[in-house]
């Protein structure tokens, strides 16, 4: 016991074996609906759903054991809501792109942020996109994330009059869903830990005690099979030969790129770890992450990132890497109970996707919308991923924008290079999504 707190140093954090593992627990609690809604966001794109909650957990135990044992920081990585809605709606559904393909384009991805990530490139380029630019994107994605769960909720509706419209209130699962999202906000506004997690599990229980959701055949059961999923994305490499799938690509690194920086700045500066405005051990934390997608994209989940809700395990105490080692251990446990996936349907996660969208949403304070020239493209990034109903369609509408803006105020030497490379590339993109 004494290596473990002298290798986490946990003296020197003011911290102890019990508080890690309780913060360890607590991190779990409040982020272990992913284990159900990413099956549910990845099933919508063809995946089989026992397979992908599998990969999910390894993934999430693999990436996140690596973070406290390699980058000591209490910070729990596991696949982005955003990312997988980004690659179940807009890529394979959206584009009409074959789940393994997709899931190449994430291999392919993964194995440029290792390189990235190796090379320190990966902490350069965060610093080049704009920082208004990173909080839209944020921002959308939290827009669209609500969107999706408002719509599994059967609250908005399609309507070929006014394109989208209130669904029907009086519907059971509707009102299964309205009582999810309101008790999971209940528990959010009076700062309970794990309140999307016992949102989850309320709703649930709502649903078996009215009939609207079938008991389970079992509790615990062997993990499912990884074979549906396990290589598919390493075997189809070869399908990512054209400029759409390229772009594809680079989306889902801009993607995880923005998402994992900052969560990982908001969560090290809540825990007190910043110094001169940086992140120490910032290369060894963005690899956990590069890690963590690169298992996931062999096994079969989409793109991992590090996620706000580690902030209830700092809450609680958590200082050190040990309360992220617990929480990768309970991920591992966790596999024992896939049959619970029954239970949890569309109308279970939609609450969690509703209340994750206002976590991310609050990122709109932040962006400058006094400045215009910042603000159009900045409101085009945030306004058009739910509208387009494509995170990507999002980015380039804003991307594109942003150096044309800014040359017009005269500011053209305050725009990297890179920014007019990537409005050409998001140019190219939504040409050939047009067709």
């Amino acid at each position: 016991m004494s290596t473990i707190a002298h290798y986490f140093k946990l003296d020197e954090l003011n911290t102890s074996v019990r508080t890690e593992f309780i913060a360890g627990l607590t991190t779990f609690a409040s982020m272990a609906y992913i284990l159900f809604v990413n099956p549910t966001v990845l099933g919508a794109a063809g995946m089989e759903k026992g397979a992908v909650f599998t990969a999910t957990a390894i993934a999430s135990a693999v990436a996140t054991i690596f973070m406290g044992v390699v980058a000591l920081y209490p910070i729990a990585i596991a696949p982005g809501l955003g990312v997988n809605a980004f690659f179940a709606y807009s890529v394979v559904i959206g584009m009409g792109v074959k789940w393994e393909t997709a899931m190449a384009g994430v291999f392919v991805a993964a194995l440029i942020f290792l390189v990235l990530t190796f090379f320190k490139i990966r902490e350069k380029i965060i610093n080049i996109i704009p920082q208004n630019l990173k909080l839209a994107i944020a921002s959308g994605i939290g827009l669209f994330i609500a969107f999706i769960g408002l719509h599994d909720a059967g609250l908005i509706v399609a309507n070929k009059d006014t394109m989208v419209s209130l669904g029907h209130l009086s519907s059971p699962t509707s009102l299964l869903s309205i009582f999810g999202i309101i008790v999971t906000f209940i528990l959010m506004s009076r700062k309970t830990p794990a309140a999307i997690f016992i949102g989850m599990i309320l709703t649930s229980l709502a649903g078996i005690l009215t009939g609207l959701i079938k008991l389970p055949s079992a509790i615990i059961s062997p993990a499912p099979s990884l074979a549906p999923t396990f290589g598919a994305g390493v075997m189809h490499v070869g399908d990512i030969n054209s400029l759409q799938l390229v772009t594809v690509v680079i989306t889902f690194l801009i993607v995880t790129f923005f998402d994992t920086a900052g969560t990982m700045i908001g969560l090290a500066t809540q825990a007190g770890f910043m110094k001169n405005n940086e992140m120490p051990r910032a290369g060894r934390a963005l690899m956990a992450d590069a890690v963590g997608m690169t298992v996931g994209a062999v096994i079969g989940t989409s793109p991992t990132s590090a996620y706000v809700e580690s902030s209830s395990g700092i809450a609680v105490g958590g200082r050190s890497g040990l309360t992220s080692v617990f929480t990768g251990i309970f991920f591992l446990f966790a596999l024992l109970f896939s049959p619970l996936l029954s239970v949890v349907t569309s109308q279970v996660t939609a609450p969690a996707l509703v209340v994750v969208g206002v976590l991310m949403a609050k990122n709109l304070r932040l962006i400058d919308w006094e400045d215009l020239a910042i603000a159009a493209p900045a409101f085009l990034i945030v306004i058009g991923m739910p509208l387009t109903y494509s995170i990507s369609d999002g980015i380039a509408l804003g991307f594109i924008l942003y150096p044309i803006t800014m040359i017009a105020t005269g500011r053209i030497k305050k725009v990297h290079p890179l920014m007019y490379v990537l409005a050409i590339m998001f140019i190219a993109f939504l040409m050939i999504i047009a067709h």
